[in-house]
């Protein structure tokens, strides 16, 4: 099967999505608690019509003025950002009736609007509602409604208002400090249970679009789950894989994927290894700006994340003191095995879970941070080479490779 790759491979979603009714609150709140790895869903039956997917209990159907009124009209200074499907705009609605409220009152919402010019169309707008519309978790984003009136296609979801990970992690701004470490890993987490529940037997999903402008983060930095426009249904009992043209993004895509079309479980895991090589490096995964040899991160990073004496020509220097050797090689072999060749040896959602449970950072180191911080800047200058740096650091300040520096707090509105 052949593919046609860009920036961003065009989308193709099936109108078959087939979900049944899946439990959860009327309210549409989370039904489970956000430690949990496992939300309450109930398995793929038949496909659904257009009509039975659009009348599902849970979202509400606004109509386009209503949309116009709590966007202000779909004001440039609203909107968000922009993506294949297209413009996403700031508005507020009432918390209770849903109805259009004055900007600054009531629950803020991200209204996405369907560029009918663009890449993704109908069916993809169709396949977000038919799976955010059914699924409860506390790592996904939850979809409000959508609004459906003539030529307009438009999707209301809660307003995450850190934005992207995406932004936090690739922006370069002399007043702006990188994503620390100990958020890397919170994030890395949530995503992984939010992974780990599509992939479970109560969802049965396949995300196909793992990539890190599709975590969002909430005020407290709870990734979730966004846009699922190419998702699929996961192979029934008596298959091993789903066939279907291949899309996605550049560079995230699984290899045997590419080559055959044949979609698993495991093709989301590489993708999650890709964006934990990501965040390792704070580098983007095709960048051709960077040198050649080192535009495509996943080739040119894996033979030093293999190597404990090399691995820190990976590691993202701009939060070098935050984290743990030890703890950087074990984020280094997670990213390893989800990157596996073959399939089969790549681990579950549940076993990345567990995992990165047990690299979670502590907020609140017990050093003297502020006098650790002063010594690293002070041997940052006047050492050469990783291997000199980590041990002056050490005798200098009494630090083993497990002591962790206080994470640096991003700044900024976001």
């Amino acid at each position: 099967m052949g593919a046609c790759w860009s920036n961003r491979i065009k989308a193709e979603s099936p109108l078959h999505t087939g979900f049944s009714s899946r439990t959860g609150s009327k309210n549409g709140n989370d039904c489970s608690g956000s430690n949990s790895k496992i939300s309450t869903a109930s398995t793929p039956q038949t496909p659904r019509s257009e009509g039975e997917i659009l009348q599902s209990s849970n979202l509400k159907n606004f109509s386009f003025n209503e949309l116009k009124t709590s966007t202000r009209n779909f004001r440039p200074d609203s909107v968000l950002g922009e993506g294949g499907f297209g413009a996403v705009f700031k508005g507020w609605i009432d918390e209770h009736s849903l109805t259009p409220s004055k900007p600054g009152t009531g629950m803020v919402i991200a209204v996405k609007r369907l560029n009918q010019e663009g890449p993704q169309g109908h069916k993809e707008w169709l396949t977000e509602i038919n799976y955010l519309g059914q699924l409860r978790h506390p790592n996904l984003v939850r979809l409000i409604g959508y609004c459906l009136e003539e030529e307009h296609r438009l999707l209301v979801y809660e307003f995450m208002p850190r934005g992207s990970m995406e932004n936090h992690l690739f922006r370069r701004s002399a007043h702006f400090q990188p994503l620390s470490w100990s958020l890397r890993m919170k994030i890395a987490l949530g995503a992984a249970k939010g992974l780990a529940f599509l992939h479970s037997d109560e969802a049965r999903v396949i995300y196909r679009d793992f990539k890190t402008s599709n975590i969002l983060l909430d005020v407290n930095y709870n990734a979730k789950l966004s846009d699922f426009g190419l998702a699929r249904d996961g192979p029934s009992d008596d298959k091993s894989y789903v066939s279907t043209r291949v899309m996605g993004t550049h560079g995230y895509a699984a290899p045997e994927y590419v080559a055959t079309g044949h979609l698993t479980p495991k093709s989301d895991i590489y993708s999650f290894g890709v964006v934990l090589v990501e965040m390792l490096s704070g580098k983007r995964v095709i960048d051709k700006n960077r040198p050649t040899g080192e535009q495509k991160l996943v080739e040119w990073a894996k033979p030093y994340l293999s190597n404990k004496r090399k691995i820190f020509r990976v590691l993202d220097p701009r939060i070098e003191g935050q984290y743990s050797l030890d703890h950087a090689i074990k984020v280094a072999n997670l990213g390893l095995k989800c990157l596996s060749f073959d399939p089969k040896l790549r681990p579950s959602m549940n076993e990345l879970v567990t995992a990165l449970e047990k690299l979670q950072v502590p907020q609140e180191p017990t050093r003297n941070v502020r006098r650790e911080t002063q010594l690293l800047g002070q041997l940052s200058r006047q050492t050469n080479g990783v291997q000199s740096y980590r041990h002056n650091i050490q005798k200098a300040s009494g630090l083993s490779t497990g002591a962790y520096l206080k994470p640096s707090p991003l700044a900024g509105k976001s």
